[in-house]
């Protein structure tokens, strides 16, 4: 801190010190001084003239005249103040806790209602779901990167996909994604050639990101167990998730990957891990029939993998098109997209473990 940042410099108006308001005005007075000194305003007397000088410069702030100025007389310069380091901050969430629980709760009373109601009721809400995660991503890659990715074929390939692979399991669903792609690559041919190839690369790349992946969970669906089956896929995945966020947050110390999503720590992987493993031993012995606890530890521990690599696979696409969430349908949560990170990834990988450990139903 430099000296002029304790005060006002000397010339600004106050005077100097009080040697230099004491000297006389007049031929021995440096004219070299003169031509760095301000004039001295004229300061009309007042009803106390009587006073002393020295007592009506104290009261109207010095020599300069300023009122409400303090003099410079008997003043010691003041000692820079210490900066005290701010109280810790308590840990906060990123979201609105209270949106994203409502939200939750809602979705959850949709998605477990049509799922024990009526089997196709379920599969619309998966279509849906498909369609609006599809216009969401679609819409960012435009946006942000100039991307036009064909979004009527991706939404009517991406819905027949889900009812083919409820209706003829997976040899429907690759027939189905097939015939998208075949789509996509017809459909942008009806634009101008400039920016084809990367445009129906990104058309190929969100059918198979969306809705073919979202086709296991019909898949699930179409066991005899099928209700219990997705149920156990979508707790265990959100299970996961709760104890990557409860764990890191409240201990969370070493990163992750902070060059994709800084959030994220090893001690929420763990918190993932633990969790899971426990949700999916209770799921398997209770829910799946023919299921075993120690198939469901297993179970738990690819779901915690596959869940947290989803999720690192949306940040690293948000983080490309510089954006924080795919939309901002759900409050408390983003968009459709921003739901379906790790659940996308998790439901092949439930699907084929259940068929390995119980058959395909």
């Amino acid at each position: 801190m430099n000296d002029s940042s304790w005060g006002a410099p000397q010339g600004a108006g106050y005077g100097g010190t009080p040697e230099m308001r004491a000297a006389p005005a007049g031929p021995a007075y440096d004219v070299h001084d003169a031509q760095h000194t301000r004039p001295m305003p004229i300061v009309p007397d007042v009803p106390d003239a009587g006073r002393d000088a020295d007592d009506r410069d104290d009261r109207n702030g010095g020599a300069s005249g300023r009122r409400g100025v303090p003099p410079y007389r008997d003043e010691k310069p003041q000692e820079p103040m210490s900066t005290a380091p701010p109280p810790p901050q308590k840990k906060r969430a990123g979201r609105d806790l209270r949106a994203a629980i409502g939200v939750g709760v809602g979705l959850g009373a949709v998605i477990v209602a049509s799922l024990f109601i009526v089997k196709a009721v379920f599969i619309g809400v998966i279509a849906i779901a498909v369609v609006v995660g599809l216009w969401e991503l679609t819409s960012r890659l435009q946006e942000r990167k100039g991307i036009k990715a064909p979004l009527v074929p991706l939404a009517i390939g991406g819905a027949a996909m889900v009812v083919a692979g409820y209706m003829r399991g997976a040899e429907g669903a690759w027939v189905a994604m097939a015939l998208t792609a075949l789509a996509v690559l017809v459909w942008r041919m009806t634009e101008p050639p400039e920016g084809y190839l990367r445009d129906v690369t990104a058309g190929v790349f969100a059918a198979f990101y969306v809705p073919f992946l979202a086709t296991f969970v019909a898949m699930l669906l179409s066991a005899h167990d099928g209700p219990q089956r997705v149920l156990t896929f979508l707790l265990l995945t959100v299970v996961s998730d709760t104890g990557a966020y409860a764990v890191g947050w409240r201990f969370g110390k070493h990163k992750l990957a902070p060059r994709i999503s800084p959030g994220k720590t090893r001690e929420g992987l763990f918190g993932a891990v633990a969790f899971a493993m426990v949700a999916g031993a209770l799921c398997m012995q209770f829910l799946i029939d023919d299921g075993t606890w120690w198939q469901g530890l297993l179970l738990g521990l690819a779901v915690a993998a596959s869940a947290t690599l989803g999720d690192l696979g949306e940040s690293m696409i948000k983080r490309d098109l510089g954006i924080k969430d795919m939309g901002t349908l759900l409050p408390g949560h983003g968009g459709i997209m921003d739901r379906l990170d790790s659940l996308l990834p998790t439901a092949p990988v439930v699907w084929l473990l259940l068929v390995l450990f119980v058959g395909s139903g």
